[in-house]
């Protein structure tokens, strides 16, 4: 794929100005206004005609082309369509403001839309050259309005200077700045790539260390990557119900800069690894063509947290990079002038709360001096708010819940890297994998738990070291964990003396709880060495078992080396192998030690509720009742108040044991915070677990709006008594299109086959598209007939979708994944009139005749 169009203002902006009509014509004054009533070829008295715009369309052409070659004729061919395109905008039910806050890519779409099929006569490359085109041309239209309009400037700053920002960089001076890097420079980055391969392509698959000491404690992204699941973000009334869930490294198609959400052990940080190392290898997927030659700059929040954040030059050093001390001086700086990096910001929540706005300025500052750059920063759900970026331009996508196909997969995978060097227990390997295919979807807690990929990975590695036997509980899944890793990792693996210090479960996981306990207090995720050894040292008198085992620092070493539990950066520093981790362990010593007055002291703070969950799950039944008392008790106002109430809510899930008056006094304190008013608050709900459809209100008797935030919060809760809450939903005398769309798509985190029965098959199928997302999805569409309107949201072979598709009844196809391959096996289709193609993805080819084609 081509770099993407880019039109010089000089050139560009007295063409666009034809466009719209001049100052006069009520463009200049104050308020919103109808861009129908802005542009120059409609009204009382045009002053453009549709000639003028196929003039004016060729002309953009021949801008846009530059030295670029089209096939003969098609020049021609992609003027009149640009000029259909954008006399669209005298038609669109449009404002200035809200074009403006489109941006040039999603007005381009909305342009586009309008004339569905316009485009059919041109070749792939030049329809791809049109579209690239159009948004240049957009680009250059929203410039134009911000700079006529102070209503514009001043209500939306934001967008208008993120605008000007993109205009400066198709300029002939700025792309004249974008230079081949001095050979020095040149020399540097081949050797930095090769290490970003060498850093970042190894993930650790939790467990596959047991009990076979030949086998490694990490593994090769190119034969473990599994591609999880990411949906938009989308505001209150925006697309309500309609973004499908699409691979994570296909959603970011398209996309300049992105706020990546997901919660603990999701998957957020393997996709920045598998970004970075597919970037410095130059082998991206098309929809990423636009990052090749990229330079991947990996920031890891952790490394830097609690320091001044660092300025570009000091990016290397600040991520205790390999190769800090031999970069050319000022790299880092001439990479991002030059508008050739990509930033990759991973944990923003690692970053103590109380520096996050800072963080953000920091962020902000950096985008705006190198505008150019790409940019994807991650973070937990509860740790920044929705818009937290947005006026910087980022899209928000959140990680989805791992599906069954995903979570078999996984399975498979894991099993298949467990396997290696296996010898005469790979068949046992084979039997266990077989085993618990067959027992997670069984299992309700199970089905519960392996929901993303630290999870899974834990329960495979302890299913096969329990011979198939699995605790059901998270907090049992963790305990199981650490005996595994603690007591038995040594004895199993035949490492009985590899370091001369002896030490049993119980010790081990003192010294690591104030390891992690420490981490905590002080905010840190990474601990430097000489910190951890004077830790060691401060506690090793109160721990009779390790007296005479060896100094601080070899006990700190024995702890690094044979636990599995720790991990030393190329600095020395230490942190935990995963922020669950630490938070387990932290819970732990938090309550053996009585804290629970600190811990309620934080109760508030997104990176304290882990802990606190956690912490309920090891309390005694008197600790337990002070702990969630402490949550609901008074003194907290607003928005802390209730996050704690909620968590408090949450914690019900683990408790083993709690008097029945605190029990009730907890629902009654909580059952009016689970009326979400947004869309973003009822998907945060789903965090809650179970406990919140105990208090939601009947689903039969709430407005329209609210029927539809409540099937948000329930679709996103994994239980079995979720179906049993949606089903009553859908037994609603008014079911608007948006809560059918709701309603339909949550089949994906339930039993396919109990949910279709219960719900799905009761919908009003007008209007409404069904998404299919696996094999399974697709054959219980097969059975309950087919329907008129299906959205693709999964990898399939034409064959399959052949085969399981109800030929006679499809009438419009919704095409959310790309499946790589042309579509002339539409033609078996006898009725199908529509395909909708996801405007994210490539272009489609060899659409047969008579289908309309929407994107």
């Amino acid at each position: 794929m081509e770099a993407a169009v880019r039109l010089a203002s000089t050139s560009a902006a007295p063409l666009v100005a034809q466009l719209f009509a001049p100052p006069g014509r009520d463009l200049t004054g104050g308020g919103e206004k109808l861009l129908a009533g802005l542009v120059s070829f409609r009204g009382a008295h045009p002053t453009c005609a549709y000639d003028d715009l196929e003039r004016l369309a060729g002309e953009f052409v021949r801008l846009g082309l530059g030295p670029r070659k089209l096939p003969a004729g098609e020049a021609g061919a992609v003027a009149r369509v640009l000029a259909g395109t954008l006399a669209v905008m005298g038609e669109l039910d449009l404002t200035d403001v809200q074009a403006v806050r489109l941006g040039p890519q999603d007005w381009a779409r909305r342009l586009r839309a309008e004339v569905p099929g316009a485009d059919r006569e041109l070749s792939a490359e030049a329809a791809w050259f049109h579209d690239s085109l159009l948004v240049a041309v957009c680009l250059h239209a929203l410039h134009l309005l911000v700079e006529r309009s102070a209503y514009l400037a001043e209500h939306l700053p934001e967008r208008s200077h993120r605008i000007r920002q993109l205009v400066d960089l198709g300029d002939v001076a700025a792309l004249r700045r974008r230079r081949e890097p001095a050979p020095e420079d040149a020399a540097f980055e081949e050797r930095y790539l090769r290490s970003v391969v060498e850093q970042h392509n190894r993930v650790t698959i939790h467990g596959i260390d047991l009990p076979n000491p030949n086998v490694p404690d990490s593994w090769s992204l190119d034969a473990t990557y599994l591609s999880l699941g990411a949906e938009f973000d989308v505001p209150d009334g925006e697309r309500a119900g309609t973004e499908p869930v699409m691979p994570a490294d296909r959603a970011l198609a398209g996309q300049e800069r992105v706020l990546l959400r997901g919660g603990a052990g999701s998957g957020k940080t393997t996709l920045v690894q598998w970004l970075a190392v597919a970037t410095a290898r130059g082998r991206l997927p098309d929809e990423l063509a636009v990052l090749h030659g990229r330079i991947p700059l990996v920031l890891p929040v952790r490394r830097f947290a609690r320091e001044d954040f660092p300025a570009p030059d000091d990016f290397l050093s600040a991520v205790r990079h390999p190769l800090a001390d031999r970069a050319p001086e000022g790299w880092v700086v001439r990479v991002l002038a030059e508008e050739r990096a990509l930033l990759l910001v991973d944990g923003i929540d690692e970053a103590p709360e109380g520096r996050r706005t800072e963080l953000r300025d920091w962020l902000r500052r950096l985008l705006r001096i190198y505008s150019g750059n790409f940019c994807l920063v991650t973070a937990r759900p509860p740790a920044v708010d929705t818009g937290w970026l947005a006026d910087e331009g980022f899209g928000e996508l959140t990680l989805a819940p791992m599906n069954r196909e995903q979570v078999a997969s996984f399975i498979r995978v894991w099993h298949a890297a467990a396997g290696t060097d296996e010898g005469r227990d790979h068949g046992h390997l084979e039997e266990y994998r077989d085993r618990l295919l067959q027992t997670i979807p069984l299992y309700r807690e199970l089905r519960g738990l392996a929901t993303n990929p630290l999870m899974c990975g834990l329960i495979c590695a302890l299913n096969r070291d329990r011979s198939g036997s699995l605790p059901k509980g998270r907090r049992e899944l963790y305990e199981a964990a650490m005996e595994m890793l603690l007591q038995r990792r040594d004895p199993e693996r035949r490492v009985l003396h590899a370091d001369g210090v002896r030490l049993d479960r119980a010790p081990r996981e003192r010294l690591l709880r104030k390891l992690a306990y420490r981490m905590l207090l002080e905010e840190r995720s990474v601990l430097d060495a000489a910190a951890a050894v004077e830790e060691v040292a401060r506690q090793l008198p109160a721990i009779p078992a390790v007296h005479g085992q060896g100094d601080p620092e070899q006990i700190f070493g024995h702890l690094l080396l044979r636990t599995g539990l720790l991990r030393e950066q190329a600095d020395g520093s230490v942190e935990f192998v995963h922020r669950t981790v630490q938070d387990y362990l932290a819970a732990k010593e938090a309550v053996e030690c009585g804290d629970l007055r600190l811990l309620l002291e934080h109760a508030h703070e997104p990176e304290w509720e882990e802990v606190l969950r956690m912490a309920v799950a090891h309390a005694r039944p008197t600790e337990c009742a002070a702990l969630l008392e402490g949550l609901i008790a008074p003194g907290k106002v607003g928005l802390q108040r209730s996050r704690r109430r909620l968590l408090a809510a949450a914690c019900l899930e683990h408790v083993t044991e709690l008097d029945p008056a605190t029990h009730a006094r907890i629902r009654r304190e909580t059952r009016n915070l689970v009326r979400p008013a947004s869309v973003a608050a009822a998907r945060g709900l789903g965090w809650v677990g179970p406990i919140v459809l105990e208090m939601l209100p009947d689903p039969t008797t709430v407005p329209d709006d609210e029927a539809y935030r409540l099937a948000v919060t329930a679709t996103r809760i994994n239980d079995d008594a979720a179906v049993h809450y949606l089903a009553r939903l859908r037994q609603r005398e008014s079911l608007p299109l948006t809560l059918r769309a709701e309603l339909v798509r949550g089949w994906r985190n339930f039993d396919t086959e109990r949910y279709a029965e219960e719900v799905v098959r009761h919908l009003d199928p007008e209007g409404l598209y069904f998404p299919i997302t696996d094999r399974v999805e697709l054959a219980v569409l097969e059975k309950l007939g087919g329907r008129e309107c299906v959205q693709i949201g999964g990898d399939f072979t034409p064959d399959e979708l052949l085969g399981g598709l109800v030929r006679e009844r499809l009438r419009h196809l919704w095409l959310a994944y790309d499946l790589g391959v042309g579509m002339e096996w539409l033609a078996a289709f006898p009725r199908l009139t529509t395909l909708r193609v996801n405007p994210r993805l490539p272009r489609v080819s060899g659409v047969p005749e008579g289908i309309r084609i929407i994107s």
